[in-house]
């Protein structure tokens, strides 16, 4: 390419994204190493900033980080791309209560911009108690009960 000439095809990322830029926030997944790809592997680390009980990562953005990934592939494969749909399906819940079915929308006016369906599960409390975290939390709330208890 000449100096000062334009490319044919924009970045694949802005710098800002919150999936693969540099945004201070965002979970700074690696980008495809070529066009054309038709598999692609990236790490991240969820913290306690991402959860949403203790020691639990929250859904949502376990469905925006692979909505994250799944973009940077189809966008490396085919520029550009946009998410049309998602569905995920989180494999790691296995205490089986009763599902509860959800639907929402996001609207601006009379425009629909987007819709989303779920099943969420009801699981018992013990779950969520299963990690360090959730203990801890536990005994927080413990604690304050019985403060509040004696206090009255």
């Amino acid at each position: 390419m000449s100096e000062g000439a334009l490319p044919q095809v924009p970045p694949h990322h802005d710098p800002a994204c919150w999936g693969c830029g540099d945004n201070p926030f965002g979970i700074h997944l690696r980008q495809p190493e070529s066009e054309g790809l038709t598999e692609y592997e990236s790490y991240l680390e969820f913290d306690e900033r991402h959860q949403a009980a203790p020691g639990l990562v929250h859904g949502g953005l376990v469905a925006a980080a692979l909505d994250e990934a799944c973009g940077l592939l189809a966008s490396w494969y085919r520029f550009p791309t946009v998410t049309g749909r998602l569905f995920v399906h989180f494999r790691r819940e296995d205490e089986r209560g009763r599902r509860i079915h959800i639907a929402g929308e996001i609207v601006d006016g009379d425009d629909l911009l987007a819709q989303a369906r779920g099943a969420f599960l009801h699981v018992p409390l013990e779950h969520f108690l299963g990690t360090p975290e959730g203990q801890a939390a536990a005994e927080q709330w413990r604690r304050r009960l019985a403060a509040g208890e004696g206090g009255e």
